[in-house]
């Protein structure tokens, strides 16, 4: 195949040259669709792609990959990168270690192991052994280790297997101290975690579907099982299932004295953004409320303490609050505040040894805070720089805890903190060939079009000139109540090193600044999100930190449609453009997978006519116009994606490629065996290679590596 590619390649440069000319792309056929939106009918040329299945559909991917990967095999320094992105990502990563009962539990990836490996040891200072490595699940590296919970007791394991970058897992149980797995095997599980209770857990599941088809196009009645250890998945217990709302998403999870089993309950498909939250004590068959109606906030409980609970609820706290109740009289005029909402957003809030920690966000970098299981306040964990914390979580009877820390330019390092001490020190630091005195970091903030002011971090090379002449990468995402935070990426020195400028940009729609700031870039306020994106360009070419020719922008999933909405806005601000796994198709998203549950964060075309007109105004499919110049746009996505179904990306390229006028290149780049992300190392070296060397070459960069 490599070798076909090439000759491609060669026969294309004989007759054009990708860089000056338009290439010539596959003819895609159109459909004779209409559709009638509240009096407005609105043409869908490309429905038949929405079959990825369909033979039709795979002649089609495989003639968009051969003029792709012909117009990428042909960029010079292509092999060159891939080089240089593998040789820094080759080096040990590690997970903060987690404790059950005497074993301790961690990840590592050697360097460029496909998959991350489960270790245990016994005891701290016990010799690690492998308990799962997921690079033996298949031949192709592409099956991963999803969901893994140990019993109260360190007996058992289940986990979670997916394939091919699919979010459908299967799970397994193991006996521990044999490392053997049992015959216990458990289907159509998705959107579930492993609760357990006793000598068997509780896990979400979808019912067996008589058409394997059905599961390209339907997740419908969530259901709640416990399945006993030892026994088929035929014999498993329904809990809890609810037949007059196909849409709902049902987890169940478990107090860590499995005293109590929770049931939270949403219906995002509903536009609600809420849940409702049940409990039930062990050895009782029916749940009870505690938030017995969906509504549009939020109740997740964190711990126990005897029959206390330990709640996080944005409820009158759009930055969140935590509460205390007794599950014998839990009606909320009961619940007592014991840590008041902030003026900073709570990231998320855990228990370990006895402690509640509290994680916030001030200004987009993680302030902890330690208080007692009764709310007061005991100290604040000092954190090594402005950046992003994780972990502290752990057992009530632990002496310490595990936290990560990472930034920009530092690398993911482990952090012990002892309860008693209150001492922070490092466990395990990072080795990798990295100097992060080269670079800098800044933390800038612009106003909107609506004077809003927004945050945006510029990382870079010390020493930059200010000339308009440096090649910069935006990223972005903007929704779901998401926070882009401080984080390391070893792929991305690759960049800073040949002078890129990495813009990260904390749009609205995030959690930022708490909830205030997810609902200002949410359904009739998305345009926002696109008007912050556009805003921090035009700041960054105004500041001279670049110019539309040497300026990029890049966002995956909600952040795809980002990316794709503004250059239908601004096709003349961005030189390249680089949509991965986007929403493209917003009039129709909620009808693949599981696509209805954004329905909370964007509307539907169906709900009314205004949500209509709302969604079809910035939909990027149906807002590419005839004889224009896009930017050099690679569209990324992936066969095994079932979250944000291929056909969005699909029939984004076929439009793009029927409607661009312009010289640079528009192409789609579909990965196989892959899905809503890369499902191995090797997949995703290969497909930011490409993204890389189709982004610089855009650009105008001429990569230096050692040895030219």
């Amino acid at each position: 195949m490599r070798i076909q590619l090439s000759l491609i390649a060669m026969l294309t440069l004989l007759t054009l040259n990708c860089s000056s000319q338009k290439l010539k792309y596959p003819t895609t056929e159109k459909v004779n669709q209409v559709d009638n939106y509240f009096g407005t009918e609105v043409r869908d040329d490309y429905r038949w792609l929405e079959d990825d299945t369909a033979a039709a559909t795979a002649k089609w991917v495989e003639a968009q990959n051969k003029v792709t990967f012909a117009y990428l095999e042909q960029i010079p320094f292509r092999n060159q990168l891939k080089a240089r992105l593998t040789e820094i990502y080759n080096y040990p990563k590690f997970s903060a270690p987690f404790r059950k009962g005497d074993y301790f539990f961690f990840y590592k990836n050697d360097g460029l192991q496909n998959q991350s490996v489960l270790y245990v040891q016994k005891g701290l200072d016990g010799t690690p052994e492998i308990l799962l490595d997921p690079n033996t699940f298949s031949a192709d590296g592409t099956s991963r280790l999803g969901a893994f919970a140990v019993s109260k007791d360190a007996k058992y394991a289940a986990y979670g297997i997916s394939k091919g970058g699919s979010d459908w897992q299967t799970y397994f149980v193991m006996e521990l101290a044999t490392k053997k797995n049992l015959p216990d095997t458990l289907s159509w599980v998705k959107v579930s975690g492993i609760a357990w209770e006793g000598d068997g857990f509780y896990y979400s599941r979808y019912p067996e579907p008589s058409d394997k088809k059905e599961l390209s196009a339907k997740n419908e009645f969530h259901q709640v099982y416990y399945h006993k250890i030892g026994t088929p998945q035929s014999q498993d217990v329904l809990v809890y299932e609810d037949k007059a709302h196909p849409q709902r998403f049902h987890y169940a999870f478990t107090s860590e004295d499995e005293r109590f089993t929770f049931l939270s309950i949403s219906d995002r498909g509903s536009g609600k953004e809420g849940n409702a939250l049940y409990f039930k004590r062990r050895g009782e068959k029916d749940f009870k409320p505690i938030i017995a109606e969906i509504s549009e906030f939020s109740y997740n409980v964190i711990d126990n303490v005897g029959d206390d609970l330990l709640i996080v609820t944005n409820h009158g706290a759009p930055n969140e609050k935590i509460v205390r109740c007794s599950a014998n009289n839990p009606d909320m005029k009961n619940w007592k505040t014991i840590v008041p909402e902030k003026p900073e957003a709570l990231q998320y809030a855990t228990t370990g040894g006895g402690k509640l920690f509290a994680l916030y966000m001030k200004d987009v970098s993680t302030r902890a805070y330690v208080h007692s299981l009764d709310g007061g306040f005991e100290n604040e964990v000092e954190l090594p720089a402005l950046g992003t914390a994780s972990g502290f979580g752990g057992e009530a009877d632990d002496k310490f805890v595990f936290y990560a820390f990472t930034s920009f330019t530092f690398p993911p390092t482990i952090y012990r903190y002892d309860i008693q001490t209150k001492q922070s020190s490092v466990f395990r630091k990072p080795e990798l060939k990295f100097n992060p005195e080269d670079y800098e970091t800044k933390h800038v903030f612009f106003p909107s079009k609506d004077g809003t002011k927004i945050p945006m971090f510029l990382v870079h090379k010390k020493g930059i000139e200010r000339n308009g002449n440096n090649p910069t990468l935006m990223y972005g995402y903007g929704g779901f109540n998401v926070s882009l935070l401080p984080s390391f990426s070893p792929l991305n020195i690759a960049l800073l090193e040949q002078g890129v400028i990495y813009a990260q940009v904390n749009l609205r729609g995030g959690n930022e600044y708490g909830e205030a700031w997810h609902k200002a870039g949410m359904r009739f306020n998305k345009q926002n999100v696109f008007d912050d994106f556009i805003a921090g360009a035009e700041y960054l070419i105004k500041e001279g930190y670049a110019r539309s020719e040497k300026l990029a922008m890049k966002g995956g999933s909600n952040g795809g449609l980002l990316v794709g909405a503004v250059m239908c806005q601004r096709p003349d601000l961005f030189k390249v453009a680089l949509p991965a796994v986007g929403v493209m198709d917003m009039l129709r998203f909620q009808k693949f997978t599981i696509g209805w549950n954004w329905i909370a964060e964007y509307g539907s075309s169906e709900a009314s006519k205004e949500e209509f007109e709302n969604l079809y105004r910035y939909s990027p499919l149906h807002n590419l116009k005839e004889g224009v110049s896009y930017p050099a746009t690679l569209i990324t996505t992936a066969d095994h994606d079932d979250r944000v179904v291929p056909a969005h990306s699909f029939k984004f390229a076929a439009a793009l490629q029927e409607k661009h006028r312009g010289e640079n290149p528009v192409l789609i780049r579909i990965a196989v065996k892959s899905g809503h992300g890369a499902s191995s190392t090797e997949k995703a070296i290969e497909e930011t290679t490409d993204v890389f060397a189709f982004l610089l070459h855009n650009l105008g960069v001429k990569p230096k590596f050692k040895g030219n």
